[in-house]
C-alpha cells in the first residue's frame, strides 16, 4: 500500500461504518488485487486485513484474502475466507473455483469436485473449472468421468495442449492406445518443442508394438532434455521388447550415472540378467524393490531380521511371506521343503485362494492367509520371492522336481473325473485347459493376453477344451458362449483349479498363475509367450528349467499371435496322430 493509499484508508477508518466503510473496503480491496498483481503479497495482505475490518462481508476483499492465503499455503485460513465468500455470494464463480483448488491442496478431492461442479452450474463454459474436475478425477481413477470433463474443455478451447496432454493420459491408462497418441500428435502440433509430449507419443506407439516409431520419439525427448530419466528408461524398454538386450542395458547404466537412486533402473537391469541367465546378478538387483515405493504393498514390516541366506536357520521358525503374484509363490513354493530340510520350522503367509494348495506343502509346519490377524513367534522372515535368491539359485541349480505340490484329495480329483466324462463331447480324443488372457491390471498385460478369437483355429480339432480362464473380459465372454468351449465353474480356489488341471490331458496357457500350477503339478504344460517374454522363460528355447513338463511357443520378432497358435495347432494334429497309432 503507497503513502496515498495509506492516507485515504486512515481518512475513511476514521468515519465510521455504513456506506462510506464499505466504499473504503472497496477501494482498500482494489488496491489490493494491485498489490497482488505486481507480487507485494504481505501489502496485499494488509489491504484485505483493513478491508474487512471497515467491512466483513465484503465479498472481494474475502476472495482476495482466500486467493492470498492459498498461495501462502494456509489452506485452513484460505477454505474459510472462500466459505464465508459463497456464503455471502452464492454466484461468485472464481469463489468457487478457489475454494475448490484449496480443498484439494487439503486433500479432499470429493469436496474439490463439489465446488468446482457449483462453479459449472454457474457457468458451464467455465473451462478452467472442467480442467481442475479432469485433474481430480485421475488422481481418483475415475478415467472415464476425466475425459468427459476434458472433452469439454477441447470444445471450449480446441488448441490448448495442456488439455490434450491430459486426456491423452486418461486414454493411455484404460488402454485406448490409438486416441491416446492421437491427442498427443495434437499436443505436438501445438507445442512441437515440449519433451513431454515427445515422450508421451512414444510410449502411445510403445504400447500399440509400434517399438521402432515409440525410440525415434523418445530420442528427440532426449534430444531436447538429455538426462530426461522417463523417455530414457522408455527407450530401453522399447530396446528390450525388440531383444536390443545389450542397447537397453546401455541406458540403464548410463541413467545409473546421473541419477543413482533410480530403483526402476537397477529393477528393470535384474529383469534383463534374469531373462539372459545371469541369475546372480539378477537376484541381487531384484532386491531393490524393499528400499522403494516398490516394495510390496501387502508386506507388512516386521521387527525381525531378514533372512537373506546367510545365516543358519536350524532350530528357528521362519516366516514364509508372499509377496508378489500367485503365479510367483506357486513358482518359489519349490523351496519351502529345502527351507525346512535345513532345520528350520516354516510359518507360511499367502493369499487366500492358495491356502487350501500349499497348506499341506511339505516342510509347512503352519500356513496362515493374507492379511493375517496375528502370527505366531519367529525369529526371522523372508518374502517367498526372496527364496531363489537366498539358496543362491543359478540356471544350472534350479530345483525343479516334475512335481512339488501336495497330492490332491483323490475324492476332489474323481469328482471332477466324473463331470469330465458327462461333459466330454463324443469323438474328441484330448481333454485341453484353456487359458487366454491373465490380470488386466498387470503392467505388460497387453503383450501378454491373446483375445479369445484368435484361438477360434484350435477349436475345430478333435479336442474337447476346458475353460480355465478367470473373469473372461467382456468382449470374450460374449464369444466364449458361442463357442463348443466347456466352461467348467468358478473355481473357488488353486486347490480346485489343481483338481481340474490332474484329469486333463494338456493345458495351453498364455503367461498367467495357471502356467505355474500346471507346471508345478507335473502336467503337460503349452506355455505361449510374447517375442519378449517374462524373465522366468528365457529366451530362445522351448523347454523351462523351472518345469520339466512345459513347453513354449513363442512369438518370433513379428510379434503375431496367429503364428504361434498355427504352430500349436500342427502340434496339437501330431499328438492327436499319436494317439492314434497301434
Amino acid at each position: 500500500m503507497n503513502r496515498r493509499e495509506r492516507r485515504v484508508a486512515a481518512r475513511e477508518n476514521k468515519k465510521g461504518p455504513g456506506s462510506a466503510g464499505v466504499q473504503t473496503a472497496a477501494a482498500l480491496c482494489e488496491a489490493g488485487q494491485r498489490h497482488m498483481q505486481a507480487g507485494r503479497h504481505r501489502d496485499a495482505q494488509l489491504c484485505c486485513r483493513q478491508a474487512l475490518a471497515a467491512d466483513p462481508n465484503h465479498v472481494g476483499a474475502l476472495h482476495l484474502t482466500g486467493l492470498l492465503s492459498l498461495l501462502a499455503g494456509q489452506h485452513d485460513h484460505a477454505l474459510k475466507a472462500f466459505d464465508r465468500a459463497v456464503q455471502l455470494k452464492p454466484g461468485d464463480i472464481e469463489a468457487w473455483v478457489g475454494r475448490g483448488t484449496t480443498l484439494a491442496n487439503m486433500g479432499r478431492p470429493e469436496d474439490a469436485l463439489s465446488s468446482y461442479r457449483e462453479a459449472l452450474k454457474l457457468d458451464p463454459r467455465h473451462s478452467d473449472a472442467a480442467f481442475r474436475c479432469g485433474l481430480l478425477l485421475i488422481t481418483l481413477n475415475r478415467l472415464e468421468e476425466a475425459i468427459s470433463y476434458f472433452n469439454q474443455c477441447d470444445e471450449l478451447y480446441p488448441n490448448y495442449a495442456v488439455v490434450l496432454q491430459h486426456r491423452a493420459g486418461a486414454l493411455h491408462n484404460l488402454e485406448r492406445f490409438e486416441d491416446a497418441l492421437t491427442d498427443n500428435r495434437r499436443a505436438y502440433a501445438l507445442n512441437p518443442m515440449s519433451p513431454d509430449i515427445c515422450n508421451n507419443i512414444g510410449a502411445s506407439l510403445q504400447c500399440l508394438r509400434r517399438d521402432e516409431e515409440a525410440i525415434l520419439w523418445f530420442d528427440r525427448a532426449i534430444g531436447m532434455r538429455p538426462n530426461f530419466a522417463t523417455a530414457l528408461m522408455n527407450k530401453a524398454s522399447s530396446l528390450s521388447q525388440m531383444r536390443r538386450i545389450e542397447e537397453a542395458a546401455a541406458i540403464y547404466h548410463h541413467v545409473k550415472t546421473f541419477d543413482p537412486d533410480n530403483a526402476d533402473a537397477e529393477w528393470n537391469m535384474s529383469f534383463l540378467h534374469l531373462l539372459t541367465g545371469n541369475f546372480e546378478a539378477g537376484w541381487t538387483e531384484r532386491e531393490v524393490r524393499w528400499k522403494t515405493q516398490m516394495r510390496p504393498a501387502h508386506y507388512p514390516s516386521f521387527s525381525q531380521p531378514r533372512w537373506l541366506g546367510r545365516d543358519s536357520v536350524e532350530g528357528k521358525t521362519i516366516l514364509i511371506h508372499s509377496d508378489e503374484g500367485l503365479g510367483d509363490t506357486i513358482q518359489f513354493a519349490r523351496y519351502i521343503p529345502m527351507l525346512a530340510a535345513r532345520g528350520a520350522r516354516v510359518v507360511l503367509v499367502v493369499e487366500g485362494a492358495l491356502h487350501p494348495l500349499l497348506s499341506g506343502l511339505p516342510g509347512v509346519a503352519e500356513c496362515l492367509t493374507i492379511p493375517a490377524q496375528s502370527l505366531p513367534a519367529f525369529d526371522l522372515h523372508c518374502a517367498i520371492g526372496s527364496l531363489a535368491m537366498a539358496f543362491g539359485t543359478r540356471l544350472d541349480t534350479i530345483p525343479s522336481p516334475t512335481s512339488y505340490l501336495p497330492a490332491l484329495p483323490p475324492e476332489r480329483v474323481q469328482a471332477w473325473e466324473q463331470r469330465l466324462q458327462e461333459r466330454q463331447a463324443t469323438g474328441k480324443k484330448l481333454r485341453v485347459g484353456l487359458v487366454w488372457s491373465g490380470n488386466p491390471n498387470q503392467a505388460n498385460d497387453h503383450n501378454r493376453s491373446i483375445p479369445l478369437r484368435m484361438f477360434s483355429r484350435l477349436l475345430d480339432t478333435e479336442v474337447s477344451f476346458f475353460s480355465l480362464q478367470k473373469d473372461p473380459r467382456p468382449e470374450d465372454q460374449a464369444l466364449l458362449e458361442q463357442t463348443d468351449v466347456i466352461v467348467a465353474s468358478d473355481f473357488p480356489d488353486f486347490a480346485e483349479t489343481a483338481a481340474l488341471v490332474s484329469c486333463l490331458d494338456l493345458v495351453i496357457t498364455v503367461c498367467t498363475s495357471v502356467a505355474h500350477l500346471a507346471g508345478a503339478l507335473g502336467r503337460p504344460t503349452w506355455i505361449l509367450l510374447p517375442y519378449f517374454p517374462d524373465y522366468r522363460w528365457l529366451l530362445d528355447r522351448d523347454d523351462s528349467p523351472w518345469y520339466a513338463t512345459a513347453r513354449l511357443f513363442r512369438q518370433t520378432e513379428t510379434r503375431d499371435w496367429g503364428e504361434v497358435l498355427d504352430r500349436v495347432r500342427s502340434e496339437l494334429a501330431r499328438r492327436i496322430a499319436s494317439l492314434e497309432q497301434p
